[in-house]
């Protein structure tokens, strides 16, 4: 039996739209693909915070977690993450308060701190940059908000005594060991940040201290995947998150791209490297291929669960991979 059978698998959304699709149609097919991971098991489903990206449309991230939890009944649903320096404390708490109170049980509150932005949009959000350096504090006023009643003057309502779970996500060394020492469940950001992997997974595993909201250490990791019936249309449908990336780093709209014939011609060397290193821990192959590949990360990154990002142009498809990945998994 494969050892993926007893790992659970999860999802991260970013709503990316895809060149000639409206937002509106890119949400109403976002809608669909949730309710699909919910039929077939999936474990979560949690939706990005980035503001002024055209090609991203999971800005108003609470909105759209609501509207997931809505069409769905067993998945849970989260932010994946919210960027807490963007946002008071309080408000955040009562959000997810109420998404708690709408949907017991089912809601995750994953926390960052970068802003999710560019400069100019985090002067425009009002963001601070000296909040960034109190997270540790303001994380543990959420905590407060939602936890018992503690006779404070300030209270989230809703909001305190819910069943929100609260997770650090990063990219770093610093949010494993803040998601350690606090004793809160950890995912790592390796669809976009892979060099720190394995050293941050390892960290947050050794220096785990027990809370009252988690005994044992807990950690996801994010891959990106592209699952398809072939080794060979993975990689024809993997161009489309190739090409994505290209324009990310090179400061162009990032709406997805329609996979091409061949990448030849559309970088130097220069941009190439840095594409490979953004998707260096990328799953990509037939169900074979993918089963392989998903054993071999597990031999090295010992986490609790996986989260995939899905970065295919065709509906039909990116649904198809899900099928594919829950098949994988039970097989």
């Amino acid at each position: 039996m494969s050892v993926l059978k007893h790992i659970p698998f999860s999802l991260l959304e970013l709503a990316a739209v895809p060149e000639q699709v409206s937002v509106s149609a890119t949400l109403s097919s976002m809608l669909d693909y949730a309710q699909r991971a919910d039929e077939l098991g999936f474990n979560r489903f949690w939706l990005a915070e980035h503001h002024n990206m055209p090609g991203i449309a999971s800005s108003a991230t609470a909105v759209l977690i609501g509207q997931v939890a809505a069409r769905t009944q067993n998945i849970r649903v989260g932010s994946g993450g919210i960027m807490l320096p963007n946002h008071p404390p309080l408000i955040v708490a009562e959000q997810f308060g109420t998404l708690d109170a709408l949907y017991p049980g089912r809601i995750d509150l994953g926390l960052g701190r970068a802003p999710g932005s560019d400069p100019l949009t985090s002067r425009a959000l009002k963001r601070d940059d000296m909040r960034a350096e109190r997270f540790p504090e303001e994380v543990a006023e959420l905590q407060q908000l939602l936890g018992p009643d503690s006779g404070r003057r300030v209270q989230a309502y809703p909001g305190t005594n819910s069943q929100v779970d609260i997770w650090l996500l990063g990219s770093s060394l610093f949010s494993a060991q803040l998601a350690a020492q606090r004793g809160i469940p950890y995912a790592f950001a390796g669809h976009f940040a892979p060099q720190l992997a394995s050293e941050a997974i390892e960290l947050y595993h050794r220096f785990f201290q027990p809370s009252e909201h988690l005994q044992e250490p807990y950690s996801i990791l994010c891959l990106p995947m592209i699952v398809t019936d072939s080794d060979e249309e993975a990689r024809y449908l993997n161009t489309s998150s190739q090409q994505r990336v290209m324009r990310l780093v090179t400061g162009q709209p990032i709406f997805l791209p329609a996979p091409v014939e061949t990448t030849e011609g559309l970088w130097d060397p220069a941009i190439k490297a840095r594409v490979d290193a953004f998707l260096g821990l990328s799953v990509v192959g037939g169900p074979a291929t993918v089963r392989s590949k998903l054993e071999a990360v597990q031999q090295r990154f010992p986490v609790n669960e996986f989260m995939f990002t899905n970065d295919i142009y065709d509906r039909q498809k990116r649904m198809h991979a899900l099928e594919l990945l829950q098949q994988i998994r039970n097989s």
